[in-house]
C-alpha cells in the first residue's frame, strides 16, 4: 500500500496550544507510518494562502493525499480548499466551523471534514469560571483573540451567556501570544484610567495570553496597586500538560479550560479514510474541561474589589 503524505499546516509556533498541535501531528505520523510536513503561517492569513496554493499548484512536487490545517483568518480559504478539492486533495480544517464544507462534499468524492472544539461551550466554562469565583458580582477583564477569527468570537458568545449578569467585562484583544497580550496590557496599564478600573479576574482566550497579561500587571505600578493586581485571579484556555496545566498546578493561573489537541485525531481519520475509501462525518467535535473543576473553583470566591488606585 501506498505511503500516505499529509501537508499539516498551523497558524504559529509562537503559541503553547500550536506547538502541542505539531507534537500531536508528528506522533500520530509516527504511529500511522505516515508522512508529514508541519508548516507555520506566522499568524499571517495570507502567508498561509500562499504557502497552501504553492504546493496544490505544483507542477514539480508530488501533490500531497490531504492537507489538515488551522485557519488564521476569519474565511478558511474557500477558493484554496476548491483548488485543493480539485487538485484531488483531501481537506481538512481544524478548530472552525466553516460552511463551504457542504458543498464540497456534494461535488467531489474526497474526505472533506473538520475536526474542531465547540468555541461556545468553550466560552460557556469561562463563564461558568468567572461565576464560581465572582458570586458577590464585580469586573473582569477579557483578553479576546482577533477580531477576525470566529473561535475568539464564539468563546466571547458563550462567555456572555454564562457569566452573572452582575459582573461586568472589559474586553481587550491581542493575537494569541503571550508577548501581544503583554503588549496590549501594559499600554492599557500605562493609562490613567486603567487605575481607575477595578478588575476581579482576568480571563483570557488562551493561556500564553493569560501568561502575558500576568507579566503586565506584575510589572505595574507599585505598592498596594500592584499587590493587588498580582492577587488577581487568571483564567486561560488550552490547558497543555506542560502549559497551562503545569501553570495551574504552580499557581500562577487560577484554571483553564482543557482543549485536546487534535491534529492527532485529524490524521488517524484521514487516513483511515483514504485506505478503507469511506468519509468521515462532516464535523467532528473534540470534549472540553474545566481546570479544575468548577465545584473546586467555587470554594475560593474572589472578594469584590475597588479600583485599583482606590
Amino acid at each position: 500500500m501506498k505511503k500516505l503524505r499529509f501537508v499539516v499546516s498551523l497558524t504559529t509556533n509562537d503559541n503553547d496550544y500550536q506547538v502541542e498541535q505539531a507534537v500531536a501531528a508528528e506522533e500520530a505520523a509516527r504511529r500511522l507510518n505516515v508522512d508529514i510536513e508541519i508548516l507555520y503561517a506566522d499568524n499571517d492569513a495570507i502567508q498561509q494562502s500562499q504557502q497552501l496554493l504553492k504546493i496544490i499548484q505544483s507542477n514539480s512536487q508530488p501533490h500531497p493525499d490531504g492537507i489538515i490545517f488551522e485557519p488564521v483568518g476569519g474565511t478558511a480559504m474557500p477558493q484554496v480548499a476548491r483548488a485543493s478539492a480539485l487538485a484531488g486533495i483531501a481537506w481538512v480544517v481544524l478548530n472552525r466551523e466553516v460552511d463551504y464544507i457542504s458543498d464540497l462534499r456534494r461535488n467531489f468524492k474526497l474526505p472533506i471534514f473538520a475536526v474542531s472544539s465547540d468555541h461556545e461551550e468553550i466560552g460557556r466554562i469561562q463563564g461558568r469560571q468567572i461565576a464560581a469565583l465572582l458570586r458577590q458580582g464585580g469586573s473582569g477583564l477579557l483578553m479576546q483573540g482577533p477580531s477576525e477569527c470566529p473561535a475568539a468570537k464564539q468563546r466571547t458568545t458563550g462567555m456572555y451567556e454564562t457569566k452573572p449578569v452582575g459582573v461586568q467585562v472589559k474586553l481587550m484583544k491581542a493575537n494569541w501570544t503571550e508577548a501581544s497580550a503583554y503588549r496590549v496590557v501594559s499600554s492599557w496599564l500605562k493609562l490613567p484610567t486603567s487605575q481607575q478600573t477595578p478588575i476581579d479576574v482576568i480571563a483570557a482566550q488562551d493561556d500564553s495570553m493569560a501568561l502575558g497579561a500576568r507579566k503586565a500587571f506584575q510589572e505595574s505600578g507599585a505598592g498596594a496597586a500592584r499587590d493587588r493586581w498580582a492577587l488577581l485571579p487568571y483564567l486561560g484556555i488550552d490547558g497543555m500538560p506542560q502549559t497551562g496545566l503545569a501553570w495551574v498546578r504552580r499557581g500562577i493561573l487560577t484554571a483553564t479550560i482543557v482543549v485536546p489537541t487534535n491534529t492527532g485525531k485529524a490524521i488517524e481519520m484521514l487516513a483511515h479514510a483514504l485506505q478503507t475509501g469511506t468519509i468521515p462525518p462532516e464535523k467532528t467535535l473534540i470534549i472540553t474541561s474545566s481546570f479544575p473543576a468548577i465545584e473546586e473553583l467555587a470554594k475560593k470566591p474572589v472578594t469584590k474589589a475597588k479600583a485599583a488606585g482606590a
